[in-house]
């Protein structure tokens, strides 16, 4: 399976995902369904290998994806040189228990710090 539907349309699915990664990256954790945090991980990870490249074509790469600048200038600034000598797995996914209106899984998605 390469990707999560989710239960939408493509449009409102990237828009999802774009605002799920943005608001995951301003905070560095965040509490989410199982099925959303799967989905939005590797899309993280990526951000945050563009962020350790570092160059010119990286940010605007970020910057096309992500919704605040802010975020893009923290992690190219903070994020990406504290993750330089990690060759992946930035984030982590904690098991949280169920969530108490519907039963939906929920966990919490955070940054790696060394």
């Amino acid at each position: 399976m390469p990707y999560q539907k989710l239960s939408r349309k493509s449009g409102p699915r990237r828009a999802l995902l774009r605002g799920l990664v943005t608001s995951f990256l301003r905070t560095g954790r965040i509490e989410t369904t199982t099925a959303r945090a799967s989905a939005i991980r590797p899309l993280a990870e990526k951000m945050i290998t563009l962020a350790k490249k570092g160059d010119l074509h990286s940010r605007r790469q970020v910057l096309a994806y992500l919704l605040d600048e802010d975020v893009v200038t923290n992690l190219f600034e903070k994020i990406g040189p504290k993750m330089e000598g990690r060759e992946g797995g930035y984030t982590r996914v904690i098991n949280k228990g169920t969530r108490r209106g519907d039963g939906a899984p929920m966990v919490i998605l955070e940054l790696v710090s060394e």
